[in-house]
């Protein structure tokens, strides 16, 4: 009886694995197609805190460790947005620059024509 259960266990389990692997191309568990990052960052401007922290990468079987990633995300998002505020103070403070040198050329007297004639 022992020997009879054996062999009709192992039948059951052989159809069972021949069903799934089996089936070809039509077969109930086809072939999972590989997960790719999908790339969010936008083409067409400068990258931002907010695309960096919108951005998430695809788990794998033997992938990364996701704490590392999140980290290094979290720190390029905030030199990002560091350098993005020097740079919005460095603009600022060169339109007021011009600005002074433009407002003291108009202050400026004109030359006489006496003077330059020397």
């Amino acid at each position: 009886m022992f020997l009879f259960l054996v062999v009709a266990l192992a039948v059951v389990v052989t159809a069972v694995t021949l069903l799934v692997v089996g089936g070809g191309d039509n077969g109930p568990l086809p072939d999972a197609a590989p997960e790719r990052l999908w790339d969010s960052l936008p083409p067409d401007r400068p990258v931002n805190r907010a695309d960096v922290d919108s951005l998430r990468f695809p788990l794998a079987a033997r992938g990364y460790r996701m704490a590392d990633v999140d980290d290094a995300l979290g720190r390029l998002g905030a030199e990002l947005a560091e350098r993005d505020a020097r740079i919005a103070d460095l603009e600022s403070a060169l339109a007021g620059a011009r600005a002074a040198a433009a407002h003291l050329s108009m202050d400026k007297p004109a030359p006489r024509r006496e003077e330059e004639q020397q």
